[in-house]
């Protein structure tokens, strides 16, 4: 069921750039976890978001539905503006010693996996690109809950956090919960069973889960400034003092918003506010600098 409080507007990409020459290699508060754990986004998420472009380029031609169209049109351009944001920083990574080529190549392959038409879907093109418009539910998702925590988490404020990676984080967060229905409602026009919605989340979730411990593992047995085997060793205790400090969000929460996308009654709309999202925009400077 959608928010009645939610807004419904036009969904439109905004061509956001930024500018990474004065930032630190650890520009979340100087913790090489905390920044690490926030560039696992910058590694997975544009394979992901190029991949989502494609299936629902994929899926438009079913769409009769003009205000779904619509929003689909409008997600593909975030969806495409967010991957070239985002690798900007991998770029910066690489000029800072950090070459993130293999795990991105591994989230290439995995989402290509995931998200890619089978010859087997020939005789039915529809049924193989429902379950994967499944998968990109459950992962705008979690996005959606990011983008939220990402929007409210006021601590990172009050910490040494990069202004423009905050910003960035920022807008893209927005982005994600202005446009956090979309997924949801492409999957409902195509198939609105509960089974389906769940069991896909049941597999992308965990994978999720399995594929950002494996980015944090390798940046910071990689970063060229952690020498000892000591500092480059990611503790159990060390990820709860991140997110005590507000700079990523804690098991629990990210628990709690699994539980709700398993209600029958749950729609994105009821996570975060468009309102909210709508205001950052209007106030982020890499989205008013976008339109000038």
């Amino acid at each position: 069921m959608r928010s009645e409080s939610d807004i419904r507007l036009m969904i439109q990409p905004r061509n956001v750039s930024f500018d990474w020459a004065d930032m630190h290699l650890h520009y979340m508060d100087g913790s090489p976890l905390a920044t690490h754990l926030m560039n696992v986004m910058h590694l997975a998420l544009p394979a992901g978001e190029e991949w989502f472009v494609e299936t629902f380029k994929e899926a438009l031609p079913y769409i009769d539905d003009e205000d779904l169209r619509e929003d689909v049109i409008g997600f593909i351009g975030q969806e495409a503006m967010h991957a070239s944001a985002h690798t900007t920083v991998l770029q910066y990574l690489k000029d800072q010693g950090l070459d993130p080529t293999p795990f991105t190549d591994q989230m290439n392959y995995l989402f290509g996996v995931a998200l890619t038409k089978r010859p087997s879907e020939d005789a039915n093109p529809r049924h193989g690109l429902v379950e994967r418009l499944a998968l990109i539910a459950g992962v705008e998702h979690l996005t959606a809950f990011l983008g939220n925590w990402a929007l409210n988490e006021t601590r990172m404020d009050d910490a040494d956090v990069d202004p423009t990676m905050l910003d960035l984080l920022r807008w893209h967060g927005a982005e994600e919960v202005e446009h956090r229905s979309v997924a949801f409602e492409v999957l409902e026009y195509f198939d609105a069973r509960y089974s389906r919605r769940v069991r896909a989340y049941l597999l992308i979730a965990p994978t999720m889960v399995w594929c950002w411990a494996r980015g944090v593992r390798f940046l910071m047995q990689n970063d060229p400034t952690l020498s000892t085997p000591d500092s480059r060793r990611v503790r159990w205790s060390d990820w709860r003092a991140v997110t005590k400090q507000g700079l990523f969000p804690n098991g629990r929460s990210m628990l709690r918003a699994s539980a709700r996308y398993f209600r029958r009654s749950y729609h994105p709309s009821q996570e975060g506010s468009t309102a909210q999202a709508v205001r950052y925009l209007a106030a982020s400077p890499a989205a008013r600098a976008a339109n000038k």
